[in-house]
């Protein structure tokens, strides 16, 4: 259960990128950011954060290891070929051999059936990827139900399908556009002129891919009526420039570390894959914090959380040192603001700002 604010709905108008850059520029970059983090912080979106690192792992292992699979019942040998050469190359480390070996075991899996479900597994994840989402969205909006069960699952799977699927194709487009280039040259024989087209469209593509589906996330995905997609956009791009931010980040330290690889072994491609997904996760809903923030500031509803009703300071050092040592941490407390005059006077539990009764 999240303490964030609730966002209210805007109704009277659609509120487009103009709007937004307008609210922007009167709130603030820096008192905006802060405050979207204190949303995200609020709406547990930590939390979430690591239950859609986990969905979203359970989606791609499986269906990655059941397409190459059905590539090769389908005797589509050249895609399984691409598959397993570009992701080989994407695994840092040790990881590499090991995840062509379980690619290479399910290329020789020849029961359909096995695969097909393999595939349906995958899909299923992602609908509860999608559904994690809406989840982790609605606590960050300060929301605390969800659809019922039959709309949340309809439109996770809907979200599957278009959404999720292309905002994945957008992120390995650009991320793991130079081991698809290689892969896909060495099977299909490509020549320069080709290959080069092929690095030059492929950033414009996967940002535009990215970005559009990121933004219709964004807007389909909370229990509430949304602002327009170039408002949207906003926060889509503070997602993208994050998750940018983590993966080369994520890239360059198993690419520059020697002790990862040694440290995992074998293991090395799945613990990436791990961290990979909830630095993502991570990335996804800061920027959804950062457009409901954005909206909540355009409302007039510039708080980000509730007020706190927790215990005082006093009454929180009282249990680790007693009352004698919390009544001396507090009378040492005040000796030292009495030394800085011009100071507000300190409560009785040592906190400034606080007038004593």
């Amino acid at each position: 259960m999240g303490s964030a604010t609730l966002v209210p709905q805007t109704r009277t108008m659609e509120l487009s990128a103009d709007d937004a850059w307008t609210t922007l520029k009167q709130y603030g970059m820096r008192r905006l950011a802060h405050d979207s983090f204190v949303r995200f912080r609020y709406g547990d979106g930590m939390s979430h954060s690591r239950a859609l690192a986990f969905q979203l792992c359970l989606s791609i292992i499986p269906g990655t290891i059941a397409l190459v699979g059905l590539a090769s019942v389908a005797h589509q040998e050249h895609l399984g070929q691409v598959l397993q050469q570009a992701l080989s190359n994407l695994a840092p480390g040790e990881g590499g051999a090991a995840v062509l070996e379980i690619l290479n075991q399910g290329a020789r899996t020849r029961d359909a059936v096995a695969l097909w479900l393999g595939l349906g597994t995958a899909l299923a994840s992602l609908t509860s990827t999608m559904a994690q989402v809406e989840r982790g969205a609605n606590r960050i909006y300060g929301m605390e139900r969800d659809r019922p069960f039959h709309r949340k699952y309809g439109r996770a799977i809907i979200l599957a399908l278009t959404a999720g699927a292309l905002m994945v194709a957008g992120f390995v487009v650009m991320v793991g556009g130079a081991a698809i280039g290689d892969a896909l040259a060495s099977v299909y024989q490509w020549g320069p002129g080709l290959r080069g087209a092929f690095d030059l469209t492929r950033w414009p593509v996967g940002f535009l891919l990215a970005l559009a589906s990121t933004s219709v996330l964004f807007r389909a995905a909370p229990r509430r009526r949304q602002p327009g997609h170039t408002w949207l956009a906003f926060g889509a791009l503070v997602t993208l420039a994050l998750w940018m931010t983590f993966t080369m980040g994520l890239a360059l330290y198993t690419g520059t570390s020697g002790t990862f690889g040694s440290t995992y072994g074998p293991l090395t491609a799945v613990m990436a894959l791990l961290l990979w997904a909830f630095l993502s996760s991570i990335a996804l809903f800061l920027g959804l914090a950062f457009a409901a923030q954005l909206e909540s500031c355009r409302a007039g509803c510039v708080e980000p959380a509730l007020p706190d009703k927790g215990p005082t300071a006093q009454e929180e050092r009282e249990p680790l040192v007693g009352a004698v040592g919390s009544a001396a941490i507090a009378a040492g407390r005040r000796l030292i603001r009495l030394t800085h005059r011009g100071g507000p006077p300190l409560s009785r539990d040592g906190d400034p700002g606080r007038p004593e009764a």
